[in-house]
């Protein structure tokens, strides 16, 4: 079986889904890998070292869709609602399909890819099962993005991180606040660590106090409890809107007191909630900075404006997207392990062993034969259920 590569399309998008690294474990697995021309240039992975590997190089976009059985993206069209669509003449009835799909972004693209006869797996929706762990694409990139936060929270601030004692006295080490501690709040914590700050943070789950403080962070506790704060796959759950007023009258002294705030709040197929509120931006002080990684869907920060940063009363609000785009190298590294994961342990002897009694396979997959067929995206958009063959 062939696995095709095709450069990525969405604008500004550095990343390659695979490395020439994974090239040689997919190729023991009975896989061969064809690329677009230049895939993994913007990565730092030139075509030679594909080539090196045993991989090949395909001059034009359309002859790796037309070569490859499989197809490996970071973003899909879906995820890539700019170019993506441009994408679906090229793609074949019964090509498998994986990658960054957006399952519950837009049904009428969900629908579009699945008219197309793919069999298209979303790598958003892998379990959070310890046998699923090292295929978790999202939380590979979840830690990227929230490296990144801090580095770009540094450069904007007008404050250093760390305490130094200088010939000039001693100054104070800044204060870092992270709303959200999953994947990407729990990796802040640590990076602002690193950096010589101090770090605190909230999150409505129970569960994540001690994650936080095992980074060496600071726990806030608000005398506020959460319904059912986290779903069975370990995600926080949307609240009403009484608990989100509570909570941001809470946080109002917190978020005062910080001088970088970074959001990580997001609950998978819904809308951001709001969790900074112009007033409480009002009281910040002037000079500090708030990284809304929840930006794409929404923000977290009621003034973010996605993929812009804007200035209020001297706050920096930066509502940056697709950070990991901004560490290819790695970002692309830990992507193609997740994948090349994920492909060994669904193709045996060269070829697809799809088990939907599988909870891998069943959970990931989205559609197949001219429909959806994964049971969550199917009531998201209330589609009735799929009656069982």
């Amino acid at each position: 079986m062939i696995v095709g590569v095709p450069k990525e399309s969405y604008p500004g998008e550095r990343r390659v889904a695979l490395v020439p690294a994974v090239v040689p474990t997919l190729a023991k697995a009975g896989l061969e890998v064809v690329l677009e021309k230049g895939a993994g240039e913007q990565a730092g992975y030139p075509d030679a070292a594909y080539v090196e590997k045993g991989a090949k190089i395909l001059p034009e976009r359309a002859g790796v869709f037309g070569a490859a059985d499989i197809l490996v993206q970071v973003l899909c069209y879906g995820s890539n609602d700019i170019n993506g669509k441009a994408d679906l003449p090229l793609l074949k009835r019964d090509q498998m399909l994986i990658g960054f799909l957006r399952p519950f972004g837009s049904a009428e693209i969900v629908q579009q890819i699945a008219s197309a006869g793919v069999t298209a797996f979303s790598v958003e929706l892998m379990p959070r099962t310890t046998r699923a762990q090292s295929m978790d694409a999202l939380s590979s990139m979840g830690t990227i993005c929230g490296y990144k936060a801090v580095l770009v929270a540094a450069e904007t601030a007008i404050r250093i991180f760390p305490m130094m004692t200088t010939a000039a006295g001693t100054i104070t080490p800044a204060r870092v606040f992270v709303i959200g501690a999953g994947v990407a709040g729990l990796q802040a914590i640590s990076t602002a660590r690193r950096l010589g700050a101090v770090a605190s943070a909230y999150d409505m789950r129970p569960a994540a106090k001690e994650q936080v403080q095992s980074l060496g962070g600071r726990f806030v506790e608000l005398p506020l409890e959460a319904q059912n704060a986290q779903d069975a796959r370990g995600y926080g759950t949307a609240q009403d809107e009484t608990f989100y007023a509570r909570q941001r009258e809470l946080l109002t002294r917190v978020v005062a007191e910080s001088d970088v705030v970074i959001t990580a709040a997001v609950i998978p197929g819904k809308k951001s909630p709001v969790l900074i509120t112009a007033d409480m931006v009002k009281g910040m002080a002037p000079g500090s900075v708030i990284v809304d990684l929840a930006a794409e869907r929404g923000g977290n920060c009621e003034l973010t404006r996605t993929g812009e940063t804007v200035e209020v009363n001297g706050v920096s609000i930066i509502g940056a997207i697709n950070l990991a785009s901004s560490v290819p190298y790695h970002a692309s590294q830990m992507y193609a392990r997740n994948v090349t994961t994920f492909l060994t342990y669904m193709v045996k002897e060269g070829k697809p062993q799809l088990n939907m009694q599988d909870e891998i396979i069943r959970e990931t997959m989205v559609t197949r034969g001219g429909d959806i067929v994964n049971a969550r995206v199917r009531e998201f958009y209330k589609l009735p259920a799929l009656v069982a063959q």
